[in-house]
């Protein structure tokens, strides 16, 4: 299968070994929105029996990873997607099955234009994690850039 045929969660999951553990659920990658949700899996629990924060950290920021990719797949070919920093705050205890829901913070046409001229963009997700009777239970900020690929490390 090549990455042209690939979905975009088969795309993160091959690409990001990480992003396997946890079974997470793809359920929408849109350029706008992405949606992925971590199902209730009792070897992932906290000492409450909810999600363990860092399961709910690596579903926000596959959530983000996969708006990325739909945003910018078409850029691959010439710049490298990398997380430049995150931050996430825990509002609510999560219990049960969760779901992250991203957002792009910029236009990806904006962004691609700063690629066009030479700059290394960078530029937000916002991500809400929220139980199934849809309290927010986490909110997280995930700030990306397009690496040119001609820059290297």
């Amino acid at each position: 299968m090549t990455a042209d045929q690939m979905s975009i969660g088969e795309m993160l999951a091959a690409t990001v070994p990480m992003a396997r553990t946890l079974n997470l659920e793809f359920l929408e990658t849109t350029p706008e929105r992405a949606v992925l949700s971590l199902p209730d899996q009792s070897e992932y629990h906290n000492h409450v029996g909810g999600p363990h924060a860092g399961a709910m950290f690596t579903l926000g920021e596959s959530a983000s990873g996969a708006i990325v990719l739909a945003a910018f797949g078409d850029q691959l070919s010439r710049a490298v997607p990398l997380a430049v920093r995150a931050e996430i705050a825990y509002k609510k205890l999560a219990m049960g099955a969760v779901t992250a829901t991203a957002t792009l913070g910029r236009p990806a046409a904006d962004v691609i234009a700063e690629l066009d001229a030479g700059r290394r963009p960078e530029f937000p997700v916002s991500i809400e994690i929220r139980r199934a009777d849809g309290a927010v239970t986490g909110e997280m900020s995930v700030l990306w850039t397009l690496r040119p690929a001609d820059q290297g490390q």
